[in-house]
């Protein structure tokens, strides 16, 4: 059996598995006195989120989000940590409502969409559930749940990462020793889509070899780079890892780091 990812708390950087940040989160003594300590007269609510991929438990964010960010915030949020690769539309759908990030009304399914252009505070409510699409052909769903509301000091940042799971173990599937650092994306659904450097690297000369290949250079020398990754995308700590053209996110490392280490 697969053990559970686990992720560090942003205040005091203890380990959790997700179900066990979220209690922790709510009695975690170092981050009552950083609450308690910001300064500032002007205020504002936060929600509490837990971001889910809908089909891999192992992947998951606790965030807050401030009540006047829009829902476009926490979209491109979303993109930049998770999902963006191409540039594809997304939704949220919420209490039957569509809010798409291209909306012009229309909802051939349903009522008519709306933007995204939204405040969540005139939308989220503790308890409420939330799905989220990115890329309406190879689609990565997420489920969104609001567990709690605050009141505290307004602060820059409209999102703030609270945990994050760490990057989950993926061995090579071909010597089951080696950490992957590749995927086959025509294998992402199959068994053994994960290789390491030295297993793709020694299927590629192979290939070559049989085929007089491509990874040879105009002087006859092998190519370990092309060959190394030519068709393939890296191993990233995403539900849409494999996925279309994903190669990782370019805005925050795999590994979320708390304020104390």
């Amino acid at each position: 059996m697969r053990n559970e990812t686990r992720g560090f708390c942003k205040y005091c950087g203890k380990e959790f598995t997700r179900s066990g940040m979220m209690r922790h989160l709510f009695t975690c003594k170092r981050r009552m006195a950083v609450l308690e300590a910001e300064e500032g007269k002007r205020k504002a609510c936060y929600y509490l989120l837990l971001i889910s991929a809908k089909y891999n438990s192992d992947y998951w964010l606790v965030v807050e989000i401030r009540e006047d960010a829009l829902l476009k915030d926490l979209d491109q949020f979303i993109r930049n940590i998770w999902v963006e690769c191409c540039g594809h539309l997304s939704a949220f759908q919420i209490g039957g409502v569509m809010y798409e990030s291209h909306s012009e009304g229309g909802n051939i399914w349903g009522p008519p969409s709306k933007s995204m252009g939204c405040k969540v505070g005139e939308i989220f409510s503790d308890g409420m559930a939330i799905s989220y699409e990115y890329d309406f052909g190879s689609t990565t769903e997420l489920v969104i749940k609001v567990q709690d509301h605050r009141f505290g000091v307004w602060q820059k940042e409209p999102v703030v990462i609270l945990s994050r799971n760490n990057p989950p173990e993926i061995l090579c599937g071909h010597c089951g020793t080696n950490s992957a650092r590749w995927v086959d994306p025509e294998r992402i659904y199959e068994e053994d889509p994960y290789w390491c450097d030295e297993c793709l690297l020694a299927e590629r000369r192979e290939e070559a070899a049989e085929e007089d290949g491509e990874e040879y250079d105009e002087e006859g020398e092998w190519d370990e780079e092309m060959a190394e990754t030519e068709f393939f995308l890296p191993v990233c700590n995403s539900p849409r890892m494999g996925v279309c053209g994903y190669e990782g996110s370019e805005t925050y490392p795999d590994q979320f780091q708390p304020d104390v280490i």
